[in-house]
């Protein structure tokens, strides 16, 4: 077997490994402080931190997964918020993203090899809507997800280190919970990600399903969750 074919074949699992990776899922940071009541079939309803969105399509599909997150966790949906215990509020967004210029170091091995994936600062950017969250600003390629919350770290495969380049977005959802009759705040939480994509009807819903894994969660807790990306469709 020539050299070329045999790196090739001692490659390949390391490589199918590296890619793999790529579509565990997006990696998201929530954060959650909460004095929830124990939920006994309280009512609620659901508006736009924006109110121009008030009625809007888009703002419409994001609420009802959030009502059906809600719904199962034993709560109701009232009519009009003078009917209701909780009003619910959402915001969401993301940022008009940053280039970013990453060095794959190579190796005498010619790696697939990563390096940890730890959990590190955001970078500042505007937002196209809205401009910020509450807990701080945040900071396309073959997959919309990375493969942790640092950028991935690859070897060369050729034994040399490699420039590339991509765009990082961030994305955000906050959804504040207070009670209707004294405006007591009863949940504060945000769920923020880094992804290579900038489109929210796909961002959204995952920000809103790690938002609600193990609802509400422990007050001032900061928790990282890997929301598994859909199978795709044959």
């Amino acid at each position: 077997m020539s050299l070329s074919k045999r790196f090739l074949s001692l490659a390949a699992p390391a490589a199918m490994l590296a890619l793999s990776a790529c579509a565990t899922g997006l990696p998201t940071q929530v954060s959650r402080f909460q004095a929830l009541p124990a939920p006994q079939g309280q009512s609620f309803v659901i508006q736009p931190a924006d109110p121009r969105d008030q009625g809007g399509l888009e703002f419409s599909q994001y609420a009802d997964l959030v009502r059906q997150n809600l719904i199962g966790q034993g709560y109701t949906e009232a009519s009009s918020p003078q009917n209701a215990n909780f009003l619910v509020t959402l915001d969401y967004g993301v940022d008009q993203g940053r280039e970013k210029v990453v060095t794959y170091p190579g190796s005498r091995f010619g790696g697939f090899g990563y390096g940890g994936f730890g959990y590190r600062g955001l970078g500042f950017g505007g937002f196209h809507r809205p401009y910020y969250s509450r807990f701080g600003s945040f900071g396309r390629g073959l997959h919309p997800f990375y493969w942790g919350w640092d950028d991935p770290f690859y070897g060369s495969a050729f034994g040399y280190p490699e420039v590339h380049s991509y765009t990082e977005y961030t994305s955000f959802l906050d959804m504040d919970i207070k009670r209707t009759g004294d405006g007591q705040a009863l949940f504060e939480g945000t769920a923020k990600a880094r992804s290579r994509t900038d489109e929210l009807q796909v961002l959204v819903p995952n920000l809103v399903e790690a938002m609600f894994t193990n609802f509400p969660g422990r007050s001032g807790e900061t928790v990282r969750i890997t929301v598994p990306t859909p199978p795709r469709s044959r």
